[in-house]
C-alpha cells in the first residue's frame, strides 16, 4: 500500500510544480522569513492596499498564468510553442493606446471608452493569433518558426501603429486594471486571472475542446478519422491564445499608462512556455493539465521574485532562471519520475524490512 502510494504522489503531474514550490518557500523562509511578510498600507492616492513579497508573486505571476493558459492549448493541438507572444502584447497594447488617445499622444481626456480600447486589443490579439494559426494548421509551417515572423517584426508594428510615439492615457481608471481598486487592498490583476481561470473552466467542462486538442495533439490522422477537424483546432487555440495575449496586454499597458515597445512584455514568451514545461506538460503536445501550467506560472513568478530578493542583477537573471528551469523541468521528465518513485519505494521497504526484522 505504502509503495502504490508514493509511486501515485511522485507520478502525479502537479509532484513537481510543488515540490519546486515548497523548495522555493523553505529557501526564503530560511534565507529572509521576511519575505512572506504581508503588510497593509495606502498607496499615493490615501487608499489601502497590500505590499509584499507574495502580493508581487500573486499580481504579476496572474498575468503569466493568463498567457499560460493560452500556451497550454497551442502546446497540446500543434506540438509546438508561441514565441511571437511578447511582441503581440506589445500590438494590442498599442492599438489599445490608439484608441484611448487617437492621435494626441497627450490628450486631456481619453477618446473612447475603455471597454471599447479592450475590444479592439481583443480583436487585434486574435487576428494575430489567426495569423500564426493559419501559418501553422493550413501552410503546415512549424510553430515556433511561424511565430517567428510577428517576433521579429511584432515591436516594429506596434511603434508603427502610434507612429513611434508614446502616448500616455489620462484618465485614472485605466491604472485600475494593473494595479488597485480604490478600496480593494488586492491588486486587480488575482481577480482578472480568476475570472479567466472561470472562463477556460466552463470552457473546458461544456465542450469538447478539451478532448478535440489533446486527440489532434495525440495523433492528428486518428483524430481526422474521428471526425475532428485539426486544422480548425490547431488554428482554434491560437486564436484564443492572441486572447489571452490581449488580456495580459490591458494589464501591461494599465500599470504605466503608456507603453515601451522594445521593453514591454520581454522574454515573457519564454516564461509562459516554461510554465508550460514545469507543470510537467509534453511540449510535443498531446495530454495536458491546465491547472499544472497555471500553478507552474506562479512557480516561474515565485523563482523571478526570489532571485530579485537576492539582488541578482537583472542582466544576468535569464541566465540563474534558466539554469533552476532546467534542473525542473528535468525532474518533471517522466524517466526521472519514474527512477525516483522506484528509489522511494526502495527505501521505503527498506524500511519497513528493518522494523519486520526488529520484531
Amino acid at each position: 500500500m505504502g509503495k502504490s502510494m508514493i509511486k501515485k504522489i511522485t507520478g502525479h503531474q502537479m509532484f513537481i510544480p510543488i515540490m519546486a514550490l515548497l523548495l522555493l518557500a523553505v529557501v526564503n523562509l530560511i534565507v529572509d522569513p521576511g519575505f512572506f511578510k504581508v503588510t497593509l498600507g495606502t498607496n499615493n492616492s490615501g487608499d489601502p492596499v497590500l505590499s509584499g513579497s507574495l502580493i508581487t508573486i500573486l499580481d504579476y505571476g496572474s498575468e503569466l498564468a493568463i498567457l499560460a493558459i493560452g500556451m497550454t492549448l497551442v502546446t497540446a493541438a500543434s506540438g509546438g510553442q508561441d514565441i511571437s507572444v511578447g511582441a503581440t502584447i506589445a500590438i494590442a497594447g498599442s492599438a489599445m493606446l490608439r484608441v484611448l488617445c487617437g492621435t494626441n499622444t497627450r490628450p486631456e481626456t481619453i477618446q473612447a471608452p475603455i471597454i471599447v480600447a479592450f475590444l479592439v486589443a481583443c480583436v487585434v490579439g486574435m487576428l494575430c493569433g489567426a495569423f500564426n494559426g493559419a501559418l501553422v494548421s493550413i501552410f503546415k509551417i512549424q510553430p515556433m518558426i511561424a511565430t517567428l515572423i510577428l517576433f521579429t517584426a511584432g515591436r516594429s508594428i506596434a511603434a508603427w501603429i502610434n507612429n513611434n510615439e508614446l502616448p500616455i492615457v489620462p484618465d485614472p481608471k485605466f491604472k485600475y486594471f494593473g494595479g488597485f481598486i480604490p478600496g480593494i487592498p488586492i491588486p486587480t490583476t488575482v481577480f482578472i486571472v480568476i475570472a479567466c481561470i472561470i472562463v477556460i473552466v466552463l470552457v473546458l467542462k461544456f465542450t469538447n475542446l478539451g478532448l478535440y486538442t489533446q486527440a489532434v495533439g495525440i495523433n492528428e490522422s486518428s483524430s481526422k478519422l474521428n471526425g475532428i477537424n485539426p486544422t480548425f483546432i490547431k488554428f482554434l487555440t491560437f486564436v484564443i491564445l492572441g486572447l489571452c495575449v490581449a488580456v495580459a496586454a490591458l494589464i501591461k499597458v494599465s500599470r504605466i499608462s503608456t507603453i515601451n515597445y522594445s521593453v514591454i512584455a520581454k522574454d515573457i514568451e519564454m516564461d509562459a512556455i516554461l510554465a508550460v514545461a514545469l507543470g510537467g506538460n509534453a511540449l510535443s503536445g498531446g495530454k495536458f493539465n491546465m491547472w499544472s501550467s497555471i500553478l507552474g506560472a506562479y512557480v516561474i513568478q515565485f523563482l523571478t521574485t526570489t532571485l530579485y530578493k537576492f539582488n541578482v542583477q537583472s542582466d544576468a537573471l535569464s541566465a540563474y532562471k534558466a539554469v533552476v528551469v532546467i534542473l525542473l523541468v528535468i525532474f518533471s521528465a517522466p524517466a526521472v519520475r519514474t527512477y525516483f518513485s522506484g528509489l522511494f519505494a526502495k527505501i521505503s521497504a527498506s524500511g519497513k524490512g528493518r522494523k519486520e526484522a526488529a520484531k
